[in-house]
């Protein structure tokens, strides 16, 4: 019953509408949308009071100063007017921003709503301005200087020395910025490699400088030409780790210690580890002939760059006497 209830109504409504020719259908149109044009310009001529935000453009020295934060591009405000206007201000049709001028930076550290009135006043043509709603805006500068650093490829993960030396076309870059941020910058400023290539001195590649936010460079790359770098040796001496000697049976070895010849470059040398250079003396592998013993280096990890065995053999002595127990 309710379904049936709906349907007749739906026919009673649609009934006068229903086998009408195309120009009827145009009139009824037409009518329409003279009365939504009219509705429309009638409500435009009407005065509104709402809340809207409006732009806002800071004045202040920019070849002196540099916001750390950026600055609010709009305040909100209560405004009265025309729906033209309002229509205007929400389409940004001709809309001239209110200019806020800061002085005495980088002291100034916020603008108050009774600052901004005098400019949101002469900026709003047709509109009237009852109150800021924005109470204040934070506002926070720096001086804006510029300092030339030096280059220098940044080390490894763990702080070893690289295996190749850079040279730098150019060798500075000029950095400007808020005068804090760059303060903080290295000297020399530290370049990071895309990748780790292999040491070359006949190639180069182009390295992107990278930078605080907020700061400049007077140049977007440089050209890195890649050199191998000299090592510098030192011999040590090990004593071997024993491997399947025989238990209960005395033995000697010659030499006792091994020498060992470590390279490294300059910049580690001062933090090596020598306990990590061992070298291994197996039995199982005892040449019967001479009795001698061919050592084993084991393998090393940086800042050890290389490591030889100066030490070439080792003479096994055995007793023929057993130990007493």
């Amino acid at each position: 019953m309710p379904l049936l209830r709906s349907r007749n109504i739906a026919r009673w409504f649609i009934g006068p509408f229903s086998g009408q020719e195309r120009s009827y259908w145009r009139a009824i149109t037409a009518c329409f949308l003279a009365a939504s044009t009219f509705w429309l310009l009638n409500a435009l001529n009407k005065v509104y009071t709402t809340r809207i935000t409006y732009p806002l453009e800071w004045r202040y020295d920019a070849r002196r100063y540099v916001p750390v934060q950026p600055l609010p591009r709009e305040v909100a405000v209560n405004v009265t007017g025309r729906g033209w206007k309002l229509l205007r201000r929400s389409l940004m049709l001709d809309v001239r921003p209110a200019e806020i001028q800061l002085e005495r930076l980088p002291s100034t550290r916020f603008v108050a709503a009774q600052q901004m009135r005098p400019s949101l006043l002469a900026a709003m043509e047709g509109l009237q301005l009852n109150y800021v709603l924005t109470d204040t805006i934070f506002v926070e500068f720096d001086r804006l200087v510029t300092r030339r650093l030096p280059l220098m490829l940044s080390p490894t993960a763990d702080g070893a020395a690289l295996p190749f030396v850079a040279r730098f076309e150019p060798d500075s870059i000029s950095f400007r910025g808020p005068s804090q941020v760059i303060a903080r910058l290295s000297s020399p400023y530290l370049v990071h490699l895309p990748q780790a290539p292999a040491g070359s001195s006949s190639g180069s590649i182009r390295v992107p400088i990278g930078g605080p936010r907020l700061v400049t460079t007077n140049v977007q790359d440089v050209r890195v030409r890649l050199q191998p770098r000299p090592l510098v040796s030192q011999v040590i001496s090990v004593m071997p780790a024993l491997h399947n000697f025989p238990v209960g049976q005395p033995y000697t070895i010659r030499p006792v210690m091994l020498r060992v010849e470590v390279q490294s470059f300059a910049e580690d040398t001062p933090r090596l580890d020598m306990k990590q250079v061992r070298a291994l003396l197996d039995f199982g592998q005892l040449r019967p002939a001479d009795s001698t013993l061919q050592p084993l280096l084991m393998p090393t990890q940086p800042p050890v760059r290389g490591a030889r065995l100066l030490t070439p053999l080792v003479r096994v002595s055995l007793s023929t006497h057993r130990a007493r127990h």
